[in-house]
């Protein structure tokens, strides 16, 4: 593929390499001004990686070589500390895992604020008055006081995306930005974006959402094992893609889902009437009838902070209502309720290999190490991640293995916050997800 170093950014060969080696394998693309690029592929398949190393923060694990030019620098030759003089200022970033990269002893409007105080070098009024229009460009003003762990999956992705604008950065690189937004929330972001694009910024985008690729339109690149597969502009191939594996993309994204038959439904395995749940004398929901019968499938549908993780947790007996009734089936133990985090790093311990864990949870509840197996393959998981920290792997990995830790279990009533789209993986939707007891 013949890239033209003339473009506002360019990579040229860009290989990524560990100490098995290269797992990121000569990458060329180019990103100019009014044609977004856009990132598509499953889980694990580099995609973030090349924004890491277009940004400079590899994991120390791994280098790259190859041509990264921008703003006539070649940046993979630059020194960290010039890299790191490039943040916030000339590339900024919108992390796939807000939970991670927001200060949880900090208020979030203190948090939009201090980038336009000590990046932007703006009076401290200034830029408190600017922090509250960035929160209400992306409807969060309610959420200005208020600490990180105190707000919605949903609502810390906001409060990101909130940070990045602040930055006002020529290069933005979006790693999932529609990540846990429901889908007026996620028309809003991408809106945003493309007003970016507008404005004469440059944008990269990281996405397994194939409705925001094709509304972002510009140019889209498909990847798969580290290598781009597919590549050109997003009205071609959208439309008409040629590579087998784009078109298996595609073809699992959920609009392109046929109707299935509703099935029989077991005994009702949980059932709550006139739930009720207030914060500070507010009150976030009240009223809420809900029963889930085996094999059934029942989704809670509503905008971010209206309350939906708050049932669940309520339903699996992590918090208590104020108000209502909850009946579960009666000889289900507590392991049959399971919970998937929105954030799978939120479940993981950061400094215990996967593996270390996976052989603590099959001796805590007496399982076999056959079973683990047996799920992996089923979940794409192959062997080598097992000796990886969590924060070794992708997101959509690490949500795999929370994934095969519940399903491990065999729970009754698995309830996933915000579970990731079927395009990430390229498979069918796991059947049996709720499945009468044993």
């Amino acid at each position: 593929m013949n890239i033209q170093l003339k473009n506002d950014l360019a990579v040229h060969d860009l290989t990524i390499h560990s100490a098995d080696g290269p797992i990121v394998s000569k990458v060329s693309l180019s990103l100019g001004r009014g044609r977004p690029l856009t990132l598509l592929g499953e889980s694990g398949s580099g995609k973030s990686l090349v924004a890491q190393a277009v940004m400079g923060n590899l994991p120390p694990e791994l280098h790259a070589t190859g041509r990264v030019i921008f703003e006539e620098a070649d940046l993979i030759k630059e020194t960290a500390a010039e890299r790191r003089r490039r943040w916030g200022r000339s590339i900024g970033l919108l992390p796939q895992e807000p939970w991670l990269a927001m200060n949880p002893t900090m208020r979030v409007g203190s948090q939009v604020a201090e980038v336009h105080r000590f990046v932007k070098g703006k009076a401290a009024i200034e830029s408190v008055n600017d922090a509250k229009e960035n929160l209400a460009d992306v409807s969060l003003s309610s959420a200005e006081a208020l600490y990180p762990f105190q707000i919605s999956g949903g609502m810390g992705q906001r409060a990101a995306i909130a940070m990045a604008h602040a930055t006002d950065s020529e290069l933005l690189i979006a790693d999932e930005p529609t990540k846990g937004l429901d889908a007026a929330l996620r028309d809003s972001v991408t809106a945003r974006l493309k007003s970016e694009v507008e404005a004469g910024r440059l944008l990269l985008t990281i996405t397994h959402d194939v409705a925001v690729a094709r509304a972002l339109g510009g140019t889209i690149g498909v990847m798969l094992d580290g290598r781009l597969v597919e590549y050109g502009p997003a009205e071609t191939l959208l439309d008409a893609p040629e590579h087998a594996y784009t078109k298996a993309l595609f073809a699992a994204d959920p609009s392109q889902w046929e109707r299935r038959i509703r099935p029989t439904l077991g005994k009702a395995v949980i059932a709550a009437q006139g739930l009720e749940k207030r914060y500070g004398g507010k009150v976030l929901f009240s009223s809420f009838d809900i029963d889930v019968a085996a094999g059934e499938i029942v989704s809670i549908v509503g905008p971010s902070g209206c309350g939906k993780t708050t049932i669940g947790n309520i339903l699996l007996g992590l918090t208590k209502p104020d108000a209502g009734a909850i009946k579960r089936q009666p000889g289900l133990s507590s392991l049959g309720f399971q919970k998937l985090y929105q954030d799978p790093p939120a479940a993981f311990a950061p400094h215990q290999t996967i593996r270390r864990g996976l052989k603590d949870l099959t001796s805590l509840h007496g399982k076999d190490w056959s079973e683990v197996e047996v799920l992996c393959n089923r979940l794409r998981l192959p062997e080598p991640l097992y000796d990886r920290m969590p924060g070794q792997v992708s997101g959509g990995e690490l949500q795999r293995f929370a994934l095969l830790r519940a399903l491990l279990l065999d729970p009754a009533l698995p309830i996933p916050m915000k579970p990731p789209l079927c395009s990430e993986m390229i498979a069918p939707p796991v059947s049996g997800m709720i499945s009468p007891p044993v």
